[in-house]
């Protein structure tokens, strides 16, 4: 008896280079672990351990018992949009009209809508290294070319005006800031920001892309500033991303937002109109909340994240092998693991990479981190301390005593 012949499946050249999230791989790993019946910490979601603030969750209950269920305006309710241009106005000192600001399904979303609206074959997008997996997957992904630029720990692992100067060529579209920074932690300084914007000054066709979202998880004092409100020039061609879903734990409500010049926006509108159309209602109103109710839960929380910092920070800095600087802000630390490469497993097998080193503790330490080649740079790997206490003590006393099973060659 015959069978018809199954059509093979074929991906689009412009998936060619991209694969699942390499975190998520090391999730789905940890949870097979967990299976097993292991008892696994895994240091390497970057989410919020804390609840929704009960305040938001309430205004999203009245928003679903209102009737509020339907389709919205594309870029956002007007409610929404007015507490967007309230947060800039109180936060950061920026005044923004209606049609300079959009509602999105996620920070992310902002940074897609804004790549496929701007980005031609070829267009160049400056991204300073490490940098959260996304930004260059979804350069590739709107045809363009993803130029990343190695920061070093001795610079606090941000870019300086020299790289960047060096980086950018005629097909330079776009420039990509992430302060605080995923995976590291470090932040740029206002000294170091007017630096950098002096050299978009000198390059008056490319674009300022700022990712702002952990601006208010920083410590020691330091303040996030927004290169938005550094520079009248550079503003007009600076797009800001933010969202609700790190400083009011909300990762799953979806609910990012930008602003920007209303040109750009009105474009990235229509990549949305063909898209995901408006973000949800419901979570329109919780945001609405978050952004214009009481704010004292941010300073409450980001004490908390500053005490697990430096928990974290102190701890790897004790596990001989490991180094680790101590980050301005959001909740990762980025710690080298440089000098432990080389060392062998009492199985016999020799670290020789991060990836090595992050695949070895989770099956042997049950903890998981996420190695630093995941972002770009090497021999590094990140730790997620957006977990409570308890788990934190746990993972640190695994991972030493992991560290403390290695043979180091003579």
């Amino acid at each position: 008896m015959s069978h018809p012949s199954q059509t093979q499946f074929r991906r689009a050249d412009r998936l060619a280079s991209q694969k699942v999230s390499e975190i998520l791989a090391i999730g789905a790993r940890a949870s097979a672990l967990a299976e097993q019946g292991h008892r696994v910490i895994v240091l390497g979601a970057g989410e919020p351990d804390f609840p929704t603030p009960p305040h938001v969750i309430e205004a999203a209950h009245r928003a679903a018992l209102d009737g509020q269920t339907t389709y919205t305006p594309l870029a956002g309710t007007a409610e929404m949009k007015a507490a967007i241009i309230e947060k800039f106005r109180r936060e950061n000192g920026l005044n923004f009209a209606p049609d300079q600001v959009i509602a999105t399904a996620g920070a992310k979303q902002v940074i897609f809508n804004a790549f496929m609206a701007t980005l031609n074959p070829g267009d160049e997008v400056v991204i300073p290294a490490p940098y959260w997996t996304t930004y260059s997957a979804m350069v590739d992904i709107c045809g363009g070319v993803p130029v990343t630029v190695a920061c070093t720990a001795s610079n606090g692992f941000r870019i300086t005006p020299e790289q960047l100067d060096a980086a950018i060529t005629p097909r330079t579209r776009w420039l990509m800031l992430n302060s605080p920074s995923n995976p590291t932690g470090a932040a740029y300084g206002r000294e170091e920001l007017l630096a950098i914007l002096d050299v978009l000054k000198r390059h008056p066709d490319i674009w300022l892309l700022s990712d702002e979202i952990y601006e208010h998880i920083v410590y020691d004092g330091f303040r996030a500033e927004s290169p938005a409100g550094l520079c009248p020039d550079i503003r007009q061609r600076t797009l800001i991303v933010n969202g609700v879903s790190k400083a009011y734990a909300m990762t799953g409500w979806r609910i990012g937002y930008g602003a920007g010049p209303a040109a750009l926006i009105a474009a990235m509108t229509v990549v949305q109109s063909q898209s995901t159309s408006n973000p949800c209602s419901i979570a329109q109103a919780a945001a609405v909340a978050a952004l214009t109710g009481p704010q004292d839960i941010l300073a409450e929380r980001r004490a908390c994240f500053q005490t697990r910092r430096d928990f974290v920070v102190s701890s790897l800095n004790k596990i001989p092998g490991l180094s680790c600087r101590t980050p301005e802000g959001a909740f990762y630390t980025f710690a080298s693991c440089e000098a432990i490469l080389g060392a062998s497993t009492p199985e016999g097998a020799v670290l020789r990479t991060d990836r090595d080193f992050c695949s070895w503790v989770l099956e042997t330490a049950h903890v998981a981190v996420v190695p630093g080649a995941a972002f770009g740079v090497s021999p590094y790997f990140r730790v997620s301390y957006a977990t409570a206490q308890a788990e934190l003590d746990a993972a640190m006393a695994r991972l030493a005593k992991a560290c403390d099973m290695l043979e180091w060659p003579t």
